[in-house]
C-alpha cells in the first residue's frame, strides 16, 4: 500500500470534500495561483474542483455537423485538485472551514462558517 494514505483511500472511497458547487473560490497553489472563481462541479471520487475561467486549456475539435458542433481550437477549464483551492469568506478572504450545529429552523443542521470571523458561508 502507499504511504500515508487512510483507510478511505487505500479502498478507494470517495475523499470528504468541505467545498460544494456554486462556492466562491480562491487558488493557492499552481500557475492561477490567487485567482478566483466559481465552483462549477466537484469530484469527489479523484478529489478535483472544476473553477469558472482557471486552469485553463486549449482542446482542439473536430467539426460534427451531425450533432451542430464547430470545430476547431476552443479553450475550457481543466479540473484543480481541491487541495490547492480555498474557500473564499465574504469578509475575511481565503479561509479555512469550521462547521457549527444550527437550531433555528427547529431541526438541528450543521452550517459552514468561517473560522476566523464566525461568519456563515451558506448560500441562502
Amino acid at each position: 500500500m502507499a504511504k500515508g494514505l487512510t483507510k478511505s483511500q487505500k479502498a478507494g472511497l470517495p475523499r470528504r470534500i468541505l467545498i460544494r458547487k456554486n462556492d466562491e473560490v480562491e487558488v493557492i497553489a499552481g500557475r492561477d495561483r490567487g485567482k478566483r472563481g466559481r465552483v462549477l462541479h466537484v469530484d469527489r471520487s479523484t478529489g478535483k474542483v472544476l473553477v469558472e475561467h482557471v486552469n485553463m486549456v486549449k482542446r482542439h475539435t473536430r467539426a460534427n455537423p451531425a450533432r451542430q458542433i464547430k470545430g476547431g481550437i476552443a479553450e475550457r477549464e481543466s479540473p484543480i485538485s481541491v487541495s490547492n483551492v480555498m474557500l473564499v469568506c465574504p469578509a475575511c478572504g481565503p479561509v479555512r472551514i469550521a462547521h457549527k450545529i444550527d437550531t433555528t429552523a427547529g431541526k438541528p443542521r450543521r452550517v459552514r462558517v468561517c473560522r476566523k470571523c464566525g461568519a456563515p458561508l451558506e448560500k441562502k
